[in-house]
């Protein structure tokens, strides 16, 4: 069994992406995002084009970067996940090094990222970004820089986690999904079978009620309860 996560307002609070859009790219990223919104592009050449606005050096974007929160119950669920044998993989069309960093930044180093991969180079003193999709999930029919659905396609048992339209798709296709928000109203409209979810605080009891034969607590947490 495979478990696969989204990271933008999944295991991150906010959409790390937006939040960098919003400080340092020309306005027109805006323009670029309500043309996606429009489905007039999708997101792949979407986000291509914006992070080509960004205007900061590698200094400013990682000090922004490590003020992105987290969920606070991620670190306890992947632990209670390894300790279980259940893999967890973050599989997101958002940015490889910004899901990196602040992952990282809160002592995960560990967890396999499938995401968009972005490049960074030094032109005549000006630090310029690009973005290019995952060479193997690229050419989404969705139009999107990670195929979500490629990811999890052939693995036999697959549960999935998300939270946004970049999970609409591959909704349908996995073997048990965990949806909020935006999400949530998508498989309820299309009537997807899904466990909604507020936090990953509150997604291990619902996991435990689904899969059994896996520990009913996680360690850190029973340990801490003992102490």
């Amino acid at each position: 069994m495979q478990i696969f996560s989204d990271f933008d307002g999944t295991i991150s609070i906010q959409d790390v992406t937006d939040i960098v859009l919003s400080s340092f790219a020309d306005p027109q990223w805006e323009d670029i995002e309500q043309e996606w919104k429009d489905g007039q592009i999708g997101s792949a050449e979407c986000m291509r084009r914006q992070i080509a606005l960004i205007r900061a050096n590698r200094h400013e974007l990682d000090a922004l970067l490590d003020t992105v929160a987290i969920d606070p119950g991620f670190v306890a669920f992947r632990d209670y996940c390894r300790e279980n044998g259940l893999p967890i993989t973050v599989v997101s069309d958002g940015v490889d090094y910004f899901i990196r960093h602040v992952l990282a930044l809160n002592g995960i180093k560990d967890l396999p990222v499938i995401a968009n991969i972005l490049t960074h180079r030094v032109v005549e003193g000006h630090d310029t970004y690009a973005l290019a999709p995952s060479p193997a999930t690229a050419g989404c029919s969705a139009g999107s820089g990670v195929c979500k659905c490629k990811v999890i396609g052939g693995i036999e048992r697959q549960i999935y986690i998300g939270d946004g339209r970049s999970d609409f798709c591959v909704s349908g296709r996995a073997g048990l999904v965990f949806a909020k928000g935006k999400l949530a109203e998508y498989c309820g409209d299309q009537g997807i079978s899904c466990i909604t979810f507020d936090d990953f605080t509150d997604l291990i009891p619902k996991m435990q009620a689904v899969l059994p034969g896996i520990a009913r607590r996680p360690r850190a947490l029973l340990q801490s309860s003992i102490a």
